[in-house]
């Protein structure tokens, strides 16, 4: 399905926590926030009526498989945490929060990706201050958006929490069920799994195009997965080791180098 937003209806699903992250100003006084909050608000004043987020997004019936995902008929592989936990807990893969193949039942798992219209990251161009602002503005408004329809599928769309009612607050801090990861964050740091996600959801429709890398197009995209499974948690993979590596490209077919290419900044060193 294909979403269109205005900006007042993402706007108010802002996380400014992560603009002011951007400017490092987390921790500052308000005082000193306050004039980069109204330069912020009166860019979004100025983009109403023209310019509006995208999104777009499937439910499929989908299942675990070992460490990978099975969902619309594609298989993707996923990579398990390497460092030891505390208290004997299992290293986690985010596969492990569908029901099993073996199971013989389907279970199910979204598909998302979201974005801005191309022209807002280069609104200001022509000033460095106000470019930036511009792109910070866009990269937040494409989580924000991002937020949004993850809460519209959860209630209406995929409708497993019909009855959720949770503030600002309580949304920004994730304390609905279920998990939204993204392509590029701790448990999915591989990009090119982005090529995957494009085929089953068309990305293209909403004008995202990847790189050779699979990073996304306009740069304020966002993309990922949905699981609704009440034990479902974020978690950080750690450092990939060399066996795990291998493993991880050969189920991809992709050559053991170019994956190393792809997950550079999740590798052991090697000695």
């Amino acid at each position: 399905m294909r979403l269109t937003y205005d900006i007042h209806e993402v706007r108010p699903y802002i996380n400014w926590i992560y603009f002011f992250h951007a400017w490092s100003l987390n921790g500052k006084p308000e005082s000193e926030k306050e004039w980069i909050v109204d330069d912020a608000n009166r860019v979004l004043d100025s983009w109403e009526g023209r310019y509006h987020t995208l999104a777009v997004f499937d439910v499929m019936e989908a299942n675990g498989d070992g460490d990978d995902l099975v969902m619309g008929g594609v298989r993707i592989p996923l990579l398990r945490q390497q460092h030891a936990c505390a208290d004997g807990q299992p290293d986690l893969c985010l596969a492990d929060f569908v029901r099993p193949l073996s199971s013989g039942k389907a279970d199910r798992v979204g598909a998302f990706a979201t974005t801005v219209e191309p022209s807002m990251e280069r609104e200001g161009s022509d000033d460095v201050y106000q470019r930036m602002l511009s792109q910070v503005l866009a990269d937040r408004l494409a989580e924000a958006t991002a937020e949004l329809m993850h809460l519209q599928v959860r209630r209406h769309y995929w409708g497993y929490a019909p009855e959720e009612n949770l503030s600002m607050d309580d949304l920004h801090a994730e304390r609905y069920q279920g998990i939204r990861p993204a392509v590029g964050y701790p448990s999915l740091p591989d990009t090119s799994v982005n090529f995957l996600l494009s085929d089953l959801i068309g990305m293209k429709q909403i004008g995202i195009h990847l790189t050779e890398t699979g990073m996304m197009q306009p740069h304020a995209s966002v993309s990922g997965f949905m699981f609704a499974h009440p034990k479902a948690r974020y978690f950080d993979l750690g450092k990939i080791g060399e066996d795990q590596l291998r493993d991880y490209a050969r189920r991809r077919g992709v050559p053991v180098e170019l994956m190393r290419r792809f997950l550079s900044g999740s590798l052991l060193k090697r000695g």
